[in-house]
């Protein structure tokens, strides 16, 4: 089972990692990146991610890519978009593999490619009034 999503819903990592789990896999890692109170050695008071339309394109593109090149059992990333509460999860991976060294390569080759490739703007705004665009792709 591969799965590659952007949505605007909650994300639960844990519920994300027993959607992939199965008896075929050796090793499961998951990765949360969750939203931080600070940036840059400042305090963060808000955060907004805005996607281009070809965002969903892209993330099943990268997530099929990577899930092939490891051989992976089954895979699942999903980016979240719109706005974010301090402490939630805005981009989750979770991949499963026969051994573990495949699934950590993996999870970290898809967490960085979906950095780099996925069409998506995180906004900041900061407690001292200041505000940042940061494009991750």
């Amino acid at each position: 089972m591969i799965t590659a999503r952007v949505t605007e819903e909650k994300l639960d990592a844990h519920a994300l990692a027993a959607s992939i789990k199965n008896d075929q896999s050796g090793a499961v890692v998951l990765f949360s990146g969750d939203v931080r109170d600070n940036d840059h050695g400042l305090a963060v008071k808000a955060l907004t991610y805005e996607i281009h339309p070809s965002a969903q394109s892209v993330i099943e593109e990268i997530v099929e890519r990577i899930a092939k090149k490891h051989d992976l059992v089954s895979a699942v990333a999903v980016h979240r978009y719109g706005s974010i509460p301090i402490g939630e999860s805005a981009f989750v991976v979770v991949v499963a593999s026969k051994h573990r060294k495949a699934a950590f390569a993996a999870c970290d080759e898809m967490v960085d490619v979906v950095k780099e490739e996925l069409p998506i703007w995180k906004y900041q705004v900061f407690a001292d009034g200041s505000d940042e665009w940061v494009n991750n792709a």
